[in-house]
């Protein structure tokens, strides 16, 4: 859940940064979506582990 929510928010950064030609701003949303991936793949990673060690 939170790595979806980062994933929102980077890119309603990246929209605002658009928007407002605001260059960090575009980066940050690109990192915070980037790194909601991450969070999520991992998540997903982590799941699958305990699902084979309550096996």
């Amino acid at each position: 859940m939170s790595g979806e929510f980062d994933q929102a928010k980077g890119r309603a950064k990246q929209v605002v940064g658009d928007l407002t030609d605001d260059d960090e701003m575009k980066a940050e949303g690109k990192a915070d979506e980037a790194g909601g991936k991450l969070k999520e793949k991992f998540d997903d990673a982590v799941d699958a582990v305990r699902d084979k060690l309550d096996r």
